[in-house]
């Protein structure tokens, strides 16, 4: 910015050439701004300086030994902001502040006082002398300490040593971190920010640091949504104050921390009781926090009201009726696989049946089943789980995923042993969950023999019924998404316009897309063979397989969801 106000005070012949040259020199020894050297040095007046800033920014010049300032809008701003910025908060209207600058082209510094005041900045030009007297006025003797220090130093004879600080932390104490938890807003904002999410229908809460930003966002209907920005000093107190209703150690900031949040409140006349799933993770600005709402009343247990097209349920049923071998479920984290488990184990669930779960974590405490949640620090895991399982006399084992080949060989051998084992799977589609079993170490014999049926799934967004419009859309548009040209003359699509129900998204909740593969005597001689993902696919779908593509065309005709939904989430 000097080089500009010198060649614009040249332009309007307010200064010489060799008078800039003369006050840049003075800057380089002295430091400063160009226009206070100039003022100091006696070539112009700080009023004449104001006047050209204005002209040349469009923004308006005030005077501000006439302006008197409210202190309720002063301690908007804090004191090391306006000394670091030189900018002097002179009024509040509605949502507006108004700030005076020295150099309103600083975006940083408008930026850093919006986020921290939550408030749209308006600035205006003041002179240098007059922002750091009115500081002084304002803010008192203390906001001065810079210049204080220049005349010190100064005094001294000394220059300012070359210093660089690398990278600045600070280390607040235990003690300090559990006042600010426990101070009455921080309180407030994590309540509100908890029911919030539930108010929303959101399944996970990111409360996320950066450098110059405090962001919170809501997944809901699995796309995430930024929702507030508090200001950045609230960071560690927040933090704190989430670790502290988790049950984690304040203190730890390096490691990660797993913990639960338990809840009861009362909405619309109801006492629910909200469970969240809490995880730290340090990041290079601070600690990121991820919360998994676990709402009971999500979770649905009927298995006929997932999504399921008809005869792929007969399917899946026919499966877990069966006393004994192994189903899967696979697809990607949040999609609804814990879901599918649970209404499995519900459908079963008698009082002559042995019903042991091994999960990480337990999710949903459920009546008549034996939980037992994962320590791995302590060697409880999968495996450890299931080899006590066998000797617990179970008739249907569900482990909550199968990571690794000793998990898998165990799970297998209770599948062969006379046990229902019911687990998840990390793959893209049912076929590829045969390759991926073999990769892992499983011989495709033991493979072939002991897996029943494979359920791949996905979650698609719901059209809001509110705002819910027919979509006029080309025949060659659909036929390029999967329908056949017969299919185009009937098929009628639809998309949400936008209401206030929806958030203006124009969807409104989830449903499942499933492809569901059953072993039947074709598929194991496949196997057995060493057949690959495709081969497999082909004979799937021969037998009468619906795809996961052809779940999401069928759900589309009926309505439920949109062509860009199923694109996202599938492919041909």
């Amino acid at each position: 910015m000097s080089a500009r106000l010198g060649e614009i005070l040249i332009k309007e012949k307010l200064i010489t050439q060799e008078q800039l040259h003369q006050a840049l020199d003075a800057q380089k020894k002295q430091g400063g701004r160009l226009g206070a050297t100039l003022v100091k040095l006696g070539m112009i007046s700080d009023e004449e300086i104001t006047g050209v800033l204005s002209r040349q920014y469009g923004v308006p010049a005030i005077n501000l030994s006439y302006y008197e300032v409210d202190p309720a809008v002063v301690k908007l701003v804090p004191q090391e902001t306006a000394v670091r910025y030189q900018v002097v908060p002179l009024s509040r209207v509605g949502s507006t502040l108004t700030i005076a600058m020295v150099d309103p082209t600083n975006v940083f510094a408008m930026d850093d006082i919006k986020f921290m005041t939550g408030l749209k900045v308006e600035p205006v030009v003041a002179s240098e002398n007059a922002i750091m007297e009115a500081i002084t006025k304002f803010y008192g003797a203390g906001a001065t300490a810079e210049q204080d220090m220049d005349k010190v130093m100064a005094e001294l004879g000394g220059e300012e040593p070359d210093v660089e600080v690398a990278e600045e932390q600070t280390e607040a104490s235990l003690a300090d971190l559990e006042h600010a938890a426990e101070d009455a807003p921080v309180i407030k904002l994590v309540n509100i920010i908890l029911t919030e999410a539930l108010t929303r229908g959101a399944s996970d809460i990111h409360i996320e640091p950066y450098e110059k930003e405090y962001r919170i966002r809501f997944r809901i209907d699995g796309i995430l949504h930024n929702i507030m920005t508090p200001p950045l000093k609230m960071r560690d107190a927040i933090t704190s104050r989430v670790k502290i209703m988790a049950k984690l150690d304040i203190s730890e900031k390096r490691l990660p921390q797993d913990g639960r949040i338990m809840l009861k409140l009362t909405k619309d006349g109801k006492k629910k009781e909200l469970d969240y799933r809490v995880s730290c993770l340090p990041t290079l600005f601070g600690e990121k926090i991820v919360l998994r709402l676990l709402d009971k009343e999500n979770l649905r247990l009927d298995m006929t009201k997932l999504g399921f097209e008809p005869e792929s349920l007969a399917k899946f049923e026919k499966a877990i009726l069966k006393p004994y071998g192994m189903v899967l479920v696979t697809g990607p984290t949040g999609s609804g696989k814990t879901n599918t488990l649970y209404s499995s184990i519900a459908r079963l669930n008698q009082p002559d049946t042995n019903i042991m779960t091994a999960e990480d974590p337990v999710e949903f405490q459920l009546p008549g089943i034996n939980q037992v949640q994962m320590k791995e620090q302590i060697g409880l895991n999968f495996a450890a789980a299931l080899r006590s399982f066998l000797r617990q006399d179970p008739n249907i084992i569900l482990v909550g995923e199968i990571r690794d080949f000793e998990t898998a060989e165990i799970a297998v051998k209770a599948a062969l042993t006379g046990h229902l084992v019911l687990s998840t799977l990390h793959t893209n589609d049912a076929p590829g969950t045969v390759s991926r079993l073999m990769n892992m170490g499983i011989e495709p014999f033991l493979v072939a023999t002991s897996v029943h049926l494979i359920c791949a799934q996905r979650l698609v967004r719901r059209v809001c019924t509110e705002c819910k419009e027919e979509q006029n859309l080309p025949p060659q548009a659909l036929i390029d998404v999967g329908y056949t040209p017969e299919e185009t003359k009937t098929v009628k699509t639809y998309k949400g316009k936008g209401c206030e129900r929806c958030n203006g998204t124009g969807y409104k909740g989830r449903c499942g897309l499933y492809e569901v593969m059953e072993i039947n005597d074709e598929m194991r001689e496949l196997i057995l063979v060493g057949a690959s993902a495709l081969e497999l696919k082909k004979k799937a779908i021969e037998t009468g397989m619906i795809t996961l593509r052809r779940s999401g065309l069928i759900k589309i005709a009926a309505g439920m969801t949109t062509i860009a939904e199923v694109i996202r989430e599938t492919v041909l």
